[in-house]
């Protein structure tokens, strides 16, 4: 499997199709139906959030998914899918790719990311894991531990890297050429522009995500510009 699903996404655009309860457009359906239209449109994969989506999403795209559950814990910043029990959940979803935060920060049950995932690995060593990372510190350590795939998603969303501009291009290059590892671009991609910045970086893929599926976000940047 592992194969055919990073050849699936090479080279290619992933659409992140996510709402939170808070959103307008939350719904498993509504987020099946932006997939659908994301596949139309020719993307080669789905980032999707919550065992619902994500099974919701699979009865009509026949694309890999990137899976997450966004799981609060009191007291912890650690919030993509933080534990075991997230974990098993997007296994028995079947979601071909599993996303977690993979920053230095404290996980739930204070247990840190190296030790967290040395059980996540042991437990399932046949499934592709995607560290969600915020520096290139967190992302050469994610591709020592083992991880699969490392992705720029959380750069300026965490605190300590939230004046940063995005894209960072930069931190996509250096991850490419330093960690050996197939490398996700992710978060601050707005324009189709930003995106080919992003792939001739040498990563594997990008997601794009609020620039295509979150028109409340995106009506906001227009009434801005005004």
């Amino acid at each position: 499997m592992e194969t055919t699903t990073l050849e699936k996404i090479k080279g290619g655009l992933i659409v992140s199709c996510q709402a939170l309860e808070e959103e307008p457009l939350h719904s498993s359906y509504i987020m099946q139906r932006m997939a659908v239209a994301a596949m139309r449109g020719g993307a080669v994969g789905i980032r999707a959030n919550t065992v619902e989506d994500i099974r919701e999403i699979k009865k009509e795209v026949d694309l890999p998914v990137i899976g997450i559950i966004k799981q609060v814990y009191e007291g912890f910043d650690v919030f993509i899918t933080p534990t075991m029990k997230e974990i098993d959940a997007l296994v028995e979803a079947q979601a071909e790719i599993i996303a977690l935060d993979s920053t230095l920060r404290t996980r739930p049950g204070n247990v840190s990311l190296n030790d967290f995932f040395k059980e996540v690995r042991a437990k399932y060593p046949d499934q592709l894991f995607m560290a969600d990372c915020s520096t290139l510190e967190e992302g050469l350590n994610a591709a020592k531990i083992g991880f699969d795939l490392i992705g720029t998603t959380l750069r300026g969303y965490t605190e300590y890297t939230k004046e940063v501009q995005l894209p960072d291009l930069d931190m996509m290059r250096k991850l490419v050429e330093e960690s050996g590892k197939p490398v996700i671009a992710e978060g601050g991609i707005w324009t189709p522009e930003q995106l080919k910045a992003a792939l001739d970086t040498g990563v594997l893929a990008a997601v794009v995500g609020t620039a295509i599926t979150r028109p409340m976000d995106i009506t906001r940047r227009f009434v801005g510009a005004l």
